[in-house]
């Protein structure tokens, strides 16, 4: 059971560093002082809070106090004091699972069936105990430790609601938009199934590395999930089992009423069966994929966050706009998708459309646009590619971003550190495999492979950025993504080729661009090159 809230977090705990931020929040590791077992504290800023947001506040504590499950994030601890309210939760340090996924050197289909068990398994303990999350994504989905076969943690439980059983009913308009539910976009009365239908989102993605509904308009990708129109074309799906297009099936019924439980998920033969049923085929495609997937969603975060601290300074996390129409949304720069809309009276159709269209979109002039939902069945999947295609038309902008990126990379290849200190902000943050999970800040983490590796280990160096995706973000921010490809002789005079998928964060200070964020999705390289430490 939860320990009873006590009357003064000092008393308990011992703060330590910072782990991560909010717009009225702070998590800081902390070490409870009669065990000297370690949690992660949230501190949030009362003071700051609104009476709405104080009573979410209050129903999320409520609900994670309920939930006890070796798959969930656990709440330990809820503390109220005068300016500040702590909760303290399970210290969960694994990183996310998609991003443990593709560091793996084998993942097979039997493997995404034992993550969807893991998945399943919170979900229903959710439900059985009438809490419905609302927000299953691959940022919610954490690994408990860094050890070989750690549980997957369902966590974020901020937009979670209370049920009567399996009684529908409107909650609002909350969720992220790639996993929302056909019902909770028709604005139709809504409960449990919506987080079974996240789950064959998820389910999906796991097993061929990208979504189901993919558009870079979002009005055309709602139409597409109303419509569940989705399909498994070739090569990646011939090679997926039928059990588990089945499975998929039956979570991404449009019809809530017909779609699946998650108990009955549970024991579908290729979950409860999956050493006879799954197939145990390594599937480095999806890996593959699955890696661009991941820097797509960095990117995405990188986006908002960028546009945050272009507008505040650098002081907040997170996004909440008031509306025109006194809807309340919010953003998480976490997901950079995340979204919530408090129900609003008497809309009419074209008001509910435009309310929807809520996140910042990363479009840049893709006309790869279908002229119905027939035709979005038939190419989801080739418009996520399509997505990653670069516009060719350029502006002078954009070439400067695409320019200050290959400058960097080649200060890297020649192991240039002053060059490379010229282009980097001194509190450039990435988030890189080398670093295990955890966001680096400075410069030291990166000195290291200068001082250490890059240039003295390879005799020639060619590197090629393909498929440059800029994008602006005002006069003086821009992000880019793309694909690096480095080619390199070694010591030995042997040939390699490394790909990885990176996004880079600019913002121009006196005329100048510099680097303030990185992610690079891959593999920590065992490489003489390492070319992901930068």
């Amino acid at each position: 059971m939860a320990t009873q809230p006590s009357t003064r977090f000092s008393e308990n705990y011992e703060l330590k560093e910072e782990l991560g931020k909010g717009a009225f929040s702070v998590v800081r590791r902390c070490v409870q002082k009669t065990t000297g077992l370690e949690f992660a504290a949230k501190i949030i800023n009362t003071k700051k809070l609104s009476a709405r947001d104080f009573q979410k506040l209050e129903r999320e504590a409520r609900i994670c106090r309920k939930l006890q499950h070796p798959n969930i994030v656990r709440l330990h601890d809820s503390i109220q004091e005068e300016s500040f309210h702590y909760l303290v939760f399970d210290l969960v340090t694994g990183g996310e699972l998609f991003e443990d996924i593709v560091a793996r050197e084998f993942y097979s289909e039997a493997d995404a069936s034992h993550c969807i068990q893991q998945i399943l398994e919170s979900v229903n303990h959710c439900h059985h105990n009438n809490i419905v999350h609302r927000d299953l994504k691959p940022e919610n989905l954490l690994l408990a430790s860094k050890a070989k076969g750690a549980a997957v943690k369902l966590a974020d439980f901020g937009l979670a609601i209370e049920v009567q059983g399996d009684q529908q009913a409107w909650f609002g308009f909350a969720g992220t938009p790639g996993y929302l539910s056909p019902e909770v976009l028709k604005k139709e009365p809504y409960g449990k199934p919506v987080d079974i239908w996240a789950c064959g989102v998820i389910l999906y993605i796991l097993l061929v590395g990208y979504p189901p509904f993919w558009d870079e308009d979002q009005h055309r990708l709602y139409a597409q999930i109303k419509a569940g129109a989705y399909d498994y074309p070739s090569p990646e799906w011939d090679t997926v089992t039928p059990e588990a297009k089945n499975l998929i099936n039956s979570m991404l019924t449009v019809n809530p009423a017909k779609r699946i439980t998650a108990a009955e998920a549970l024991k579908h033969p290729w979950i409860c069966q999956r050493e006879r049923v799954a197939s145990v085929v390594h599937r480095q495609e999806t890996v593959d994929c699955l890696r661009k997937f991941n820097a797509r969603r960095k990117l995405k975060g990188a986006i908002l966050t960028t546009m945050l601290a272009t507008a505040c300074n650098f002081s907040s996390r997170s996004i909440i706009t008031k509306k025109g129409d006194g809807s309340q949304v919010k953003e998480s720069t976490d997901s950079s998708t995340t979204i919530e809309e408090e129900d609003v009276k008497d809309k009419s159709k074209s008001q509910v459309d435009r309310s929807t269209t809520v996140i910042a979109r990363d479009v840049e002039d893709h006309h790869h646009v279908r002229n119905s939902v027939k035709t979005a069945s038939l190419s989801s999947s080739l418009s996520w590619h399509a997505a990653n295609r670069n516009n060719n038309v350029l502006d002078p902008r954009k070439q400067e971003i695409i320019k200050a990126t290959e400058q960097l990379i080649d200060c890297i290849n020649s192991g240039d550190f002053e060059g490379y200190t010229k282009i980097c902000d001194t509190h450039l943050t990435s988030f890189e495999p080398e670093a295990l999970g955890n966001l680096v800040e400075g410069l030291e983490f990166h000195k290291f492979y200068f001082d250490n590796v890059l240039g003295k280990n390879c005799k020639t160096v060619n590197t090629m950025i393909l498929s440059p995706h800029v994008h602006l973000l005002g006069e003086d921010a821009a992000c880019i993504a793309y694909i690096r490809l480095t080619q390199y002789m070694d010591k030995h005079g042997q040939a390699h080729t490394q790909q990885s998928e990176e996004t880079r964060v600019w913002q121009r200070r006196d005329h100048k661009w510099q680097c303030m964020h990185f992610h690079r999705s891959g593999s920590p390289s065992s490489t003489p090159f390492a070319l992901g430490t930068k």
